[in-house]
């Protein structure tokens, strides 16, 4: 198999591609769409959380069927990912920023101190 890595745009205009030859079928794509793709994106976590307890993360890595079942279940998450985005109108440049942002943000984050805070504060 050859070496492919594939950009947010690449996968967007993938899943627009998707979207548009089933168009009659699923009808045309709208924000409200979201909610449910982020739903079945968890259904699709859930499959993969299944492997997980099942066959284990040794298996994943060590199986090729195991892990290629889990490789393709982990691409049905980032298929209803880029859908939410599709659906959005969430550019990949305005996603990449955000990501940059919230990277830098967590890399001078204290995790630490910033968890006993939210679970010490006995308000919810």
């Amino acid at each position: 198999m050859s070496q492919i890595d594939l950009s947010i745009s690449d996968m967007q205009e993938l899943q627009r591609e998707l979207q548009k030859s089933f168009e009659d079928k699923w009808g045309k794509q709208k924000p409200e769409d979201a909610k449910s793709h982020l739903l079945y994106m968890i259904e699709e976590m859930g499959e993969c959380i299944s492997i997980i307890k099942k066959k284990g993360i040794n298996a994943i890595m060590e199986d090729e069927n195991i892990r290629a079942r889990f490789v393709e279940e982990i691409t049905d998450v980032q298929n209803y990912y880029i859908e939410v985005l599709n659906c959005l109108k969430i550019t990949p440049e305005e996603f990449s920023n955000a990501y940059i942002e919230k990277h830098e943000y967590n890399m001078k984050r204290n995790y630490e101190k910033d968890n006993k805070q939210k679970y010490n504060n006995k308000t919810f």
